[in-house]
Formats: C-alpha cells, structure tokens, sequence
C-alpha cells in the first residue's frame, strides 16, 4: 500500500510538471544551480508524452515486436539511453539476448523478464529488473496496457539470438515492487 501511494504521489507530481511545462518554455542556454554555479548548455528537458515517437524495438519481428519511445539519448548510437518499451498483453518473445546490459523499470502492467525456462513471475508497476550483455531471456507481459521505462549506459541496443550468449560474469536481478523497503519513509498523516 506504501510503494502504490509513493508511486502514485511521483507519478502525480511528474504529470503536474509536464502540464505546467506546456505553458512554460524551458531555457536552454544556462541553468542556475543552487549553489550560485551555472551550467551551460543542459541536456536535460521535459519531454511529453504527446511528443514521444513510438516505433518497433525490433523490426525483424515486424507486427510481433514490441514498440519503443526514446525519451532521451538514441538506442540505435552509442550514448546512454532511455526509452519506454510498450507491450501487447499476452507478447512473450522467443528466447534472445542482447549486446549490452540494461535496467529496467515496470510503469504500467505486469511484465515478465527472466530465464526462457523460468516459472512465470508477474512484475507490477514500480518493480524492476536488470538484464546482464549476452544472457538468455525472455519478456512477456500480460495486461491491458504494459510499458517499462528502459535504460542503457551506452548502445546500440540490439537484439540477438541466444547461439551468441556469454557469460560474462553478471547476473540478472528481478525485484517485485512488493519486495522493496523505503528507508526512513513516514506514512503520510
């Protein structure tokens, strides 16, 4: 009940900053920070939902694949990169790896990441996982509506198949929301 309210408080307050930000352009010249310092040239801005282009996050799927909307970065260059991954209630993908590690964060829905011989473990909004470069998985989701906010450290982000898996030492991390303790956080009054 705790991590729904936190959540959903977080959630809220993100939707009032990006309909004020509407209203408001941002600057993007110089930034003041609270200790007097400036920054030139911010790369961080509000983005939209409105203004996130969708596309397929894995085009040799074409209909199948899930789609993916850049937030910032580019998941086909080679800087970090975050980006919403949306999928159809019941997808399940083949077994796959990928080139790189990433994190993972369940917005919506309940998604599934973990070994292609895994029990089924339903995460919810406000879980996450973390899936180590060459390890074989696979993800499927089940809901109305499933999307997770994705991040890598550096791209491309790719695709391949699990005859090119390593193991390089990482493993994956799956945690349920219901699993995750704030420390010194009060109950609201």
């Amino acid at each position: 009940m705790k991590n729904t309210l936190i959540v959903g408080i977080i959630l809220s307050i993100l939707l009032v900053s990006c309909n004020n930000s509407k209203k408001e352009k941002i600057a993007e010249t110089t930034v003041k920070t609270p200790s007097s310092k400036s920054i030139e040239n911010p790369t961080n801005k509000v983005v939209l939902s409105s203004e996130i282009v969708f596309e397929k996050l894995n085009p040799a799927r074409g209909d199948q694949s899930p789609q993916a909307g850049t937030i910032w970065g580019d998941r086909n260059g080679t800087e970090a990169t975050g980006f919403l991954a949306k999928f159809a209630d019941g997808f399940s993908s083949p077994p796959h790896i990928h080139n790189i590690t990433y994190r993972a964060v369940v917005i919506k829905g309940l998604i599934h990441n973990d070994d292609p011989n895994a029990e089924k473990m339903w995460m919810p909004m406000g879980s996450f996982w973390t899936q180590p470069t060459g390890e074989a998985h696979i993800t499927a989701a089940k809901g109305k509506e499933n999307i997770a906010l994705v991040e890598i450290d550096n791209g491309p982000y790719l695709v391949k198949p699990t005859d090119e898996a390593v193991d390089n030492g990482e493993r994956p991390i799956n945690i349920d929301a219901s699993n995750i303790i704030w420390l010194n956080c009060h109950s609201p009054p």
